[in-house]
């Protein structure tokens, strides 16, 4: 039995966020979580908090022993980006990409 959560249009970068979720992907849930609570990375905390929300999930179905869960898959995905502009030097304006992300946690029993 699978539990699943998703965090959408959150405000960090997918290549940020993915660095963090190569370290705990394929781990237990218990030891994902403690590792990204000592982890001082933006990331983490966002992370952290999904993992948590799909482990409430779970909890909801009496047929998944919550003890055995895994975390099967994280995928991040690129959301919409804001678009905003910096000035420059002669007039000119650079364009500033405020990215987003959509965060999909799947724990899995083991």
């Amino acid at each position: 039995m699978e539990s699943k959560s998703l965090a959408r249009y959150i405000r960090i970068s997918p290549q940020k966020a993915r660095l963090v979720a190569d370290l705990v992907r394929g781990k237990s849930v218990e030891y994902a979580l403690t590792t990204l609570r000592f982890m001082p990375k933006k990331g983490a905390r966002i992370l952290k908090k999904v993992i948590e929300s799909a482990l409430a999930n779970a909890t909801q179905n009496d047929a998944i022993d919550v003890d055995t869960l895994i975390v099967k898959k994280i995928h991040i995905d690129g959301g919409p980006m804001q678009k905003r502009t910096s000035p420059r030097a002669m007039g000119r304006a650079t364009r500033i990409l405020k990215r987003t992300s959509h965060i999909t946690v799947v724990l899995d029993e083991q």
